[in-house]
């Protein structure tokens, strides 16, 4: 068995569609029950092996819920928790000046403590079968790009967590493992581009003043990189292997521009800062298409 957070849309959606087609039991996190309906309707064969279950990663009542529901599962079906993703995650733009605190905790209250808290969880479970975890992290984790200060630092935090975890856990058997995506077709990236349309009338009027050209050359260059964004099954790929190898890999670099990203951390800070900026800055007078053009 299996345990999927964010399993809603996008990277989670398809990952439990795989994953019960491979003969898991998937035990899919989803926020809304039609969610969980929508998942189950997508198969047609073995529906009682795709499990919705209610889990707001933020909500630690409903994570304390989800175990409960989990344990009975495992009691229920004499099996094991073999294996936890943790894919719940959001995407806050903005520029650090002036991104609302609130909106930064709840950056990291979703990316990265209901991430700690859900592994906390159910720790003990894949304690008993030597199971398998497997964070979604990012580029973003290891590299830094300007207004996306708030994401960029809660997947430095993911990325630490999980080698921190790893060498904590090493003799227990529990292989960990991070997936570190660049640019997948997936809408957590559309409806932050949408987001970040609206971002100046939800920021104070000197943040436009300030950062309104940066602001709009990035979401210019944002839009240009997603028509040429990974599709999701390349991350599933990658998942998959971090769940089935005999000796999965500790990360999982997947795209080609999530790699030639990672090349600019082998240059001086001072120039890499140069290189990022003349790149984004490079659309600072076109006009961009909205979000769902």
């Amino acid at each position: 068995m299996v345990l999927i957070t964010g399993a809603s849309t996008g990277i989670g959606f398809a990952t439990a569609l795989r994953l019960h087609h491979l003969g898991w039991t998937v035990l899919a996190g989803v926020r809304k029950s039609e969610d969980g309906i929508q998942l189950k309707n997508s198969i047609s064969t073995d529906a009682d092996r795709m499990i919705p279950v209610i889990l707001d990663v933020t909500s630690p009542a409903q994570i304390l819920s989800a175990r409960q529901f989990v344990l009975e599962k495992l009691k229920e079906r004499k099996i094991s928790l073999r294996a936890l993703i943790n894919n719940a995650g959001i995407v806050v733009p903005g520029p650090l000046e002036y991104l609302p605190l609130s909106d930064f905790r709840h950056q990291f209250d979703v990316n990265v403590f209901g991430l700690l808290e859900v592994t906390q969880t159910f720790l003990p479970e894949l304690r008993k079968s030597q199971g398998r975890i497997v964070n979604m992290s990012s580029i973003a984790g290891r590299t830094v790009t300007p207004l996306m200060g708030a994401y960029c630092a809660s997947k430095h935090g993911v990325e630490v967590i999980s080698d921190s975890l790893r060498m904590e856990l090493k003799n227990t058997g529990i292989q960990v493992c991070l997936i570190e995506p660049g640019s997948i077709d997936t809408p957590i990236w559309k409806k932050s581009l949408s987001q970040a349309d609206d971002e100046p009338s939800h920021l104070p009027a000197m943040a436009n003043k300030n950062y309104g050209s940066m602001m709009r050359s990035f979401q210019t260059l944002a839009k240009i990189l997603a028509k040429s964004a990974e599709p999701v099954e390349t991350v599933v790929h990658a998942i998959e292997h971090a769940l089935t190898a005999k000796i999965p890999k500790t990360r999982y670099l997947v795209g080609k521009d999530a790699k030639r990203s990672l090349l600019t951390n082998l240059i001086p800070d001072r120039l890499r800062d140069s290189l990022i900026l003349s790149v984004v800055n490079k659309y600072r007078n076109s006009t961009h298409p909205k979000a769902n053009d």
